[in-house]
This record gives C-alpha cells, structure tokens and sequence, in this order.
C-alpha cells in the first residue's frame, strides 16, 4: 500500500463527508459516542497488555488511570451534548434584531497521540471531537507500538473510515499528513514538535489545540500538610515512572522542611518500590526506550557534576531501561535537570528562605502545563498565584484539575495552546459562528 495514495484516499473521503456530519444531530452523535465507549471497554484487557509490552506497566495494575478520563468525558458529552449543541443567544447592542451564536464543526480534524498515555492521549480528544460533529484522522504514537496497533484496532471497529480513520507509522507517516490541508490539528507532545506541528498548520492557516508539558513544581511552604504533600508529590513524581506531561519535575520548600521531607519522601518511595534494599522495577514503568534512559541518566550525571548530591536513589540499569526514584539535592539552578522537563523518576528539591525567592526562576523557565501549591494559607496561595503563570493549578494535592471533567485542560504559551474536556473540548472543536438577524 502506497500511504501517501491511501492518505490522500481517506482524506478526500473525509473532505466530502464532514459535509454530511456537520448536520448530524446530538442523538446521532451520541450514538458515535456510545459506540466509541462500547469498543473501548471490550478492549481493556487487550490494552493492559500492550501497556505492559510498551511501558513496561506492571500487568496487575489497572487500566483505569488510562481510560478513567476518556470514559468519564464521553459520559459527560452523552449527558450534555444536546445543551452545548443549542444557540446561544447574545444580547444585542441595537434595536431591530437578534443576535445568537452557533457551534459549527471546524471540519476535518487530525489528531496525534503521545507515548507516555498512548491510549488515553489519542483517545480522549477524540470525544469532543466526536461531539462537535467533526471528522477524523488519528495518528498512534510510534514509540509504543502494541499500544498504537490496539487504539487502531478500536477506531477501525468503532468507526466508519469517513468518519474517523487511523494511520499508524512514523515520522514519515506524520510528515505526509502534516502536508494536507487539515481544518485544526490536535497535538499532545513535547514544545519541540509543537513548533514542526504549528509550523506546518501555518502553511494551511489551520487552528491548533497543543497540550505540551514544562516544568510543573511543587511549592510548599510551613503551613502544608506535610503527610498530604509528600504523598501527593511522591506520586506526583512516579506516575508512570515520571514519564508524564503534569509530573512534578522540581519541589521548592522552606530550608527549614528540606530534610524532614527527604526521609519522608524516600520512606514512602522505599515502601512502594523495594523490597529490603533492593529496588523492583516491576512495580512501576520502565524508560521508553534507550535514548530517553540516556537522557535521564544524563541529567543525573551533569547535574552531580555540577556539585548536587543524590539523596535517594540514583541507581540505573541500561540493560532493563529502569532508573531508581532519585532525589537531587543542592543543583545549581543552570544544571541541565533544573533547565529541561525531566520526563524521568528524578526529583530535584529547591530551598527558599522566602517564597519570591523561587519565582524568578519559575518564569525563567516557561509557563507549566500545571503547578502544585500546598498551603493551608490562603494567601499563600493567592501570592503564588498572582505571581506565576501555568496551564493549571492544583492545591493541596497532585494535578487534581486534570481529572476534573468540569474545568478546562490545557496549556499556555510554551505549555501549549487550547483547552479540552467537558464543554470546553466541544467548544474548543467547534466554530462559533455569530449570527445576526434583523426582525
């Protein structure tokens, strides 16, 4: 099969179609949606185990961290589809007519998925996708392959090729889709390939919604709950071997907690992830693959370089791709793990002895995709807020605005730009068109 012929075939399919689907009903896509769930479900042992085969996700651990969001936004579209799909009236500024505003399909949409939730980050934008009434080429991430043949597997079963297509490969592969004239590209990736991705929709003058990452921090200060904190950041940090876009890449507390919450923090890895002194891979993710085992160890490496000193962990295993949670203590701000998103289970710990101290530093480095306030002060919080910026807020616990199907997801500026979920998906996929009548 020659793919640029068959991208071209589906393509020109999808062209015509969205024609047709732009005027489907909130019943009609609804039913798309209950469909979609249907497939999606009757896969789940088959996707544990391309998890595992890829990521090296241990086989008892459930899928639900996976499908949980992607199953709760399309019940959330099912409910709501039939309100967000009416006009919307607008009060007018002049006498003699009415003024509303309809949501329209952008047209013929592509999406490309991540390695890190390979399910999940190409599935789950796929809901509003659906719901806008909007047609659809899906391209699986080609670092996580068993992943990428299951989520083409439940496309092809769930869909109808004018609807909703997939086409699985490589660089090659995005290249040729990113040369046809798509309506809006949907991007879940590194700021690296967010700019070859807008790049390219700038040659077609197509909209963009690009979910990136950054460096997410952690900031306490001495009124946190420290149990909570440690818990949260602990997992905050090794989800997914922290190989995650929300992964809590650094923690910046008062000089005065630093030690307490290092014993804490590698207690509780300890329990999670040995056995004795002996660390168990099987427990969590291994690395993708040996150039981001490379990467990570390497950030290790330059950061001890530099004067920082490993307090936990720090052990790697090339053979296996497998890195011990490690804990970084005094790193020089212009180290390279302090500079990079770590995509690693590495967690460096910044000291303050007042909290603007850290700020220079956070806008130095971009605006996240989240932060991670723990602070039983109010005004604390209010502070860090007023000055930083980031996609998202979480307080007083890990990304807990990411799973919250109610509020908006998304990046800003380096972290991205658009947002999803809930109506904010469906209006993110949508045109709003504004209309004016004279009565």
């Amino acid at each position: 099969m020659n793919i640029e012929s068959e991208i071209d075939r589906v393509f020109t399919l999808q062209q015509a179609h969205q024609w047709h689907l732009r005027t489907s009903t909130a019943e009609q896509r609804k039913d798309r949606l209950r469909r979609f769930r249907e497939v999606l479900v009757k896969y789940e042992t088959e996707i544990r185990d391309a998890l595992t085969s890829d990521l090296g996700r241990p086989a008892e651990e459930p899928v639900t961290f996976e499908l949980a969001v992607t199953l709760a936004d399309i019940d959330e579209a099912i409910e709501h589809l039939d309100d967000w799909m009416k006009p919307v009236p607008v009060q007018t500024s002049a006498p003699g007519g009415q003024a509303y505003m309809v949501y329209e399909p952008r047209g013929v949409v592509l999406v490309f998925g991540s390695w890190n939730f390979p399910i999940s980050l190409l599935l789950t934008p796929m809901v509003p996708m659906i719901a806008a009434g909007n047609c659809i080429i899906a391209k699986p991430n080609e670092l996580t392959p068993a992943s990428s043949a299951v989520a083409a597997k439940i496309i092809r079963e769930a869909f109808d090729e004018r609807e909703v297509a997939v086409f699985e490969g490589g660089v090659d592969v995005a290249n040729a889709l990113l040369e046809r004239p798509f309506d809006h590209i949907f991007l879940t990736g590194s700021p690296a390939v967010g700019k070859i991705v807008m790049a390219a929709a700038a040659k077609h003058l197509a909209s963009v919604t690009l979910e990136l990452g950054g460096k997410c921090p952690a900031i306490l200060d001495d009124s946190a709950n420290f149990d909570t904190a440690v818990s949260e950041i602990g997992m905050g940090r090794m989800t997914n071997n922290g190989q995650t876009c929300l992964c809590v890449d650094y923690v910046a507390l008062p000089e005065l907690l630093r030690d307490r919450f290092v014993e804490a923090l590698g207690n509780q890895w300890r329990d999670s992830f040995y056995d004795g002194e002996t660390f168990m891979a099987d427990r969590n993710s291994r690395m993708v693959n040996s150039r981001n085992f490379s990467r990570v160890k390497g950030y290790i490496d330059d950061a001890v370089a530099r004067g920082a000193r490993v307090a936990f962990g720090g052990n790697c295993d090339e053979e296996n791709l497998t890195i011990e949670p490690t804990i970084l203590l005094d790193t020089p701000l212009d180290a390279l793990v302090m500079q990079e998103e770590i995509f690693g289970p590495v967690l460096p710990i910044v000291t303050y002895r007042d909290v603007s101290e850290i700020y220079s530093f956070i806008r130095k480095s971009g605006k996240p995709l989240g932060m991670n306030i723990f602070s039983e002060r109010h005004e604390f919080v209010e502070d860090v807020l007023r000055n930083t910026s980031s996609g998202g807020v979480s307080v007083n616990g890990w990304a807990r605005n990411w799973p919250e199907s109610h509020l908006p997801f998304g990046g800003v500026n380096t972290s991205g730009t658009g947002r999803y979920h809930s109506i904010h998906g469906f209006r993110e996929l949508s045109h709003e068109r504004a209309v004016f009548e004279v009565i």
